[in-house]
C-alpha cells in the first residue's frame, strides 16, 4: 500500500515536472513584434539575429517604417511589443497616448547628411547648393523624424530648400537618389554609409543642429514582455551598441 502511495506520487511530481517544462518552452518560443524607424532596418536585422541565437526558440519580427506611420498604427491598435522611433517627439505621442510601459530609453542618436549620386556629378558641396536652379532634391515629410530635422537644419542655416517630393521615410528618400530619380537626399549618416557606392555622402556643419535621438520602449499590449525587455537590452548592451556604432550611430 505505501508502494503505492509512493508511485502515485512519483507520478504527481513527473507530471508537475512535465508541466514546468511544457510551460518553459512554450516561454521561449514566443515570437515579438518590434516596430521600429525605418532608419534602424540595417541594425536591428543585425541584433535581431544576435537576439534569436541568445534565446533559442524566441523569434522576433520587424515592421519597418517612418517612425509617425508607426505611432498612427499603434495608436490604431496594431499589435507590437516593442517601439523604436527615430525621434523623441514620436515616442511622446506613444506615451500620450498611454501605449507605454514604463519610461523609454535612449539607445543612439543620428545625423543628417547630403546623399548625391554617385560621385557626386552635381557637384554638390554644402546645404546652401541644395538650392541649386535644376536640381531635383527629396526630403523626408515634416511629419517623420528626417522631415522635421530637415526642417531643423534649414532655419539654422537660414536658406528654404523646395524639393521635388516629401518622402515617408528615410529609405523612401535613399531610394530615390540610389534610382536616379533624384539628384540629392537628406537622409541619415547611417543610411548613406549602408548605401556604400550607391552615394556620394556630403556632410555640412549645420547638421549639428538637428541631432536625433532615438529611444526604444515596451508595449502594454505586449503579451511577452519579458522577451520584450530582453530585446530593448539587447539593444542597449554592449554588443548592440557596437552593432550600432559600426553602422555610424552615435551615442544618445
Amino acid at each position: 500500500m505505501k508502494q503505492s502511495k509512493l508511485f502515485a506520487s512519483a507520478a504527481v511530481l513527473t507530471l508537475v515536472v512535465s508541466a514546468c517544462g511544457s510551460s518553459n518552452n512554450a516561454a521561449d518560443s514566443q515570437t515579438i513584434v518590434v516596430f521600429a524607424a525605418a532608419s534602424l532596418k540595417s541594425t536591428f536585422t543585425q541584433i535581431g539575429e544576435q537576439f534569436k541565437t541568445d534565446n533559442p526558440g524566441a523569434a522576433v519580427e520587424f515592421s519597418f517604417a517612418g517612425s509617425s506611420d508607426l505611432v498612427t498604427q499603434l495608436t490604431q491598435g496594431a499589435p507590437a511589443d516593442v517601439f523604436a522611433s527615430a525621434d523623441t517627439t514620436n515616442m511622446d505621442k506613444a506615451a500620450d497616448a498611454g501605449l507605454l510601459d514604463g519610461d523609454p530609453v535612449n539607445f543612439a542618436s543620428n545625423t543628417l547628411t547630403i546623399a548625391a549620386a554617385p560621385g557626386n556629378p552635381k557637384q554638390i558641396t554644402s546645404f546652401q547648393d541644395l538650392t541649386k536652379s535644376g536640381l531635383t532634391v527629396v526630403v523626408c515629410a515634416p511629419q517623420v523624424p528626417c522631415g522635421s530635422a530637415t526642417q531643423k537644419v534649414e532655419e539654422a542655416a537660414g536658406v528654404g530648400i523646395t524639393p521635388v517630393s516629401e518622402e515617408s521615410s528615410v529609405s523612401d528618400v535613399l531610394n530615390k537618389v540610389t534610382t536616379g530619380q533624384a539628384d540629392a537626399g537628406l537622409v541619415y549618416v547611417t543610411d548613406a554609409a549602408a548605401a556604400g557606392d550607391k552615394v556620394t555622402a556630403v556632410a555640412f556643419p549645420e547638421s549639428a543642429d538637428a541631432l536625433n535621438t532615438y529611444p526604444i520602449s515596451a508595449l502594454k499590449s505586449s503579451e511577452h514582455q519579458r522577451l520584450a525587455r530582453k530585446f530593448i537590452d539587447a539593444v542597449t548592451d554592449e554588443a548592440g551598441q557596437k552593432t550600432l556604432s559600426a553602422a555610424g550611430f552615435a551615442k544618445p
